[in-house]
């Protein structure tokens, strides 16, 4: 009788979940532009910058007022991706080798894919180029990106350009016709017309690298803003806005415009933009005052019964959309570690479809960086902001953070420091285990390592190669050695596709930014030999400045371990880091 009751009871709670399913899974769609702040949109009151298309889904979205992002890239991205806050996730930074997800951590993608879903992104990932941090290493079923923080002067992608430029599809590089924003949007949408005519729900990921420098654009989208502030940022939005407006014009052509949950975001606060207009806000990018995290979420499901488009003002972050989209989806969400439980976001479903009237009070903490540092943060409390740990700011009656009131609301301080020191607690020793690349993995048998991910050390643009930093042996990676064998090793000072020797001073490719021209290119004519260090064994070989590239082999154990590479004199004095090395498995003869 017992089993009896128990099977009833379980027969009846698997019906009620099953009647808590939306009977037709909806599909998702999220864009998220990048560099734009809220001040970037002409809803926002902007007297420049024109974006119909934009305003018009803003006005018939649920509109989430008070959101907030990271103040920079790789950290939002990996929020978005994961539900957990960066710290908690591993993403704190865009390069120093803290831009990957932490080993077994359950993603969005993933979890949709389990649930039935294709999923796909097109335009901007930034967790990570090579094996086991690509797309397609962390739930996309269709990828087609681009390495690094973006094209033209991101260490991996250099000069390649953003019209006309390459990028890769499912980790196989490839070319592009036109400007990139028309390539992420057109990918987009052929492949969801391809999921509508086979009746399949999607989750598409469309993040683009506009509006981030370098400013490259269409003429046609740069003309009409010359003379009346950053011409050719302003340029980028408006074309992403034209596209945008584009999309939901094909979502309603392809007859799933209805059933499609839009969503759109941005990455961080305002940038080129924030001197024209910036809603408001105090500063901008990597600062935590409002401007530097405080971001546009708009969310738009005309079947979905979310109401009347609606401003909704409850402080909400983007940890907040996982678990909302997979409650609006009848997605079943990632099986959290019981530690994560403070650094998850939480469902806004029920504010969203108003079967509750508010959300419960909360307290969270926005915090990212190279290397993160006890009260380098932003909590957030309803209307109140702490940040760095001393000043507050009441955001209700001082939008623009102007007075702090630190001193006249002590007991609030307090509250919230003690808030964060618990939060700190559970996360300070999980801050220095870097995770590692992976090399001699058969997923990816031929791995090609940048200077943006030498550990602690800032080098993620081809500035920074130019100007050769990182010092006489540059920096480290973190490295796992996937199978034990004999490895080989190229190193090179420049790009292999810009055929450059090791000694000679790289010139800008014509197509950059005249900028570009101006930066400082430290060369090596000097250069005699080449060294590795990894797992406990150092390994030299002679190499020829008027040469591409230096190789030698070494044999390494299965284990994870640290790499540093650099090139030496004649003397054997080190004289610079080798900011490109790719490494390779050999396969022995039996």
């Amino acid at each position: 009788m017992r089993r009896l009751i128990v099977f009833a009871v379980a027969a009846w709670l698997a019906s009620i979940a099953h009647a808590e399913q939306p009977q037709h899974r909806p599909n998702v769609l999220i864009v998220m532009s990048d560099d734009q702040g809220l001040g970037d949109f002409s809803i926002s009151g902007n007297p420049v910058l024109k974006t119909p298309n934009f305003d018009a889904f803003a006005r018939e979205a649920v509109r989430l007022t008070d959101f907030h992002v990271t103040p920079m890239c790789s950290p939002t991205r990996g929020q978005l991706m994961t539900g957990l806050t960066a710290l908690r996730n591993g993403a704190t930074s865009v390069t120093a080798g803290r831009t990957f997800l932490r080993p077994g951590l359950d993603t969005l993608p993933a979890v949709f894919a389990r649930a039935g879903y294709k999923t796909g992104i097109f335009g901007k990932w930034h967790l990570g180029d090579s094996y086991p941090h690509r797309p397609i290493d962390k739930g996309f079923q269709e990828s087609v990106y681009h390495l690094g923080w973006g094209q033209l002067q991101s260490t991996p992608e250099f000069d390649w350009p953003l019209i006309d430029g390459r990028y890769f599809h499912n980790g196989v590089e490839q070319r592009f016709h036109g400007h990139c924003t028309d390539f992420w949007f057109d990918s987009a949408q052929a492949w969801i017309k391809q999921r509508s005519e086979r009746h399949e729900p999607f989750l598409c990921y469309l993040p683009t690298n506009a509006a981030h420098a370098p400013y490259v654009e269409l003429d046609r989208y740069i003309e009409p803003y010359k003379g009346k502030g950053p011409a050719g940022f302003f340029g980028m939005i408006a074309h992403l806005d034209k596209r945008f407006g584009q999309l939901l014009a094909f979502l309603r052509d392809e007859g799933i415009e209805d059933d499609t949950i839009v969503v759109f975001m941005t990455d961080n606060g305002g940038t080129a933009g924030v001197k024209t207009f910036n809603a408001g806000l105090r500063a901008g990018k990597t600062t935590y005052y409002e401007g530097g995290h405080r971001v546009p979420c708009w969310i738009r499901w005309p079947q979905g019964n979310l109401g009347a488009p609606r401003d909704i003002d409850a402080p909400t972050q983007n940890l907040d959309l996982l678990p909302t989209l997979c409650d609006l989806c009848g997605v079943a969400p990632p099986q959290r570690d019981t530690r994560d439980a403070r650094y998850a976001g939480v469902d806004l479903a029920p504010l969203l479809r108003g079967s509750v009237p508010a959300l419960p009070e909360r307290m969270f903490v926005v915090q990212y960086g190279q290397t993160p540092k006890k009260f380098e943060s932003c909590v957030v409390w309803g209307k109140w902001r702490l940040v760095k740990g001393k000043e507050l700011f009441d955001i209700q009656a001082d939008r623009a953070q102007q007075t702090d009131v630190a001193t006249r609301h002590p007991d609030v301080v307090a509250a919230m420091r003690d808030y964060y020191e618990r939060w700190w607690q559970g996360l300070e020793h999980t801050l220095n285990e870097f995770v590692p690349i992976s090399i001699g993995a058969e997923a990816q048998p031929s791995v090609e390592l940048t200077s943006g991910d030498w550990e602690g050390i800032y080098a993620d643009n081809s500035g920074y190669v130019r100007q050769a930093t990182g010092g006489p042996t540059g920096g480290h990676w973190n490295i796992k050695v996937e199978r034990a064998g004999t490895y080989e090793f190229t190193l090179r000072r420049w790009p292999e596709r810009t055929e450059a020797a090791l000694g000679d001073k790289y010139e800008p490719s014509p197509r950059s930014p005249a900028n570009m021209a101006n930066l400082k290119t430290v060369c090596f004519p000097t250069i005699a030999g080449t060294r590795v260090e990894i797992a406990g064994v150092s390994v030299s070989a002679a190499a020829d400045p008027k040469a591409t590239a230096a190789v030698l082999t070494a044999k390494l154990p299965a284990d994870r371990t640290r790499l540093k590479a650099f090139f030496v004199d004649a003397d054997g004095k080190p004289l610079c880091g080798a900011f490109f090395v790719t490494i390779k498995r050999i396969e022995q003869p039996q």
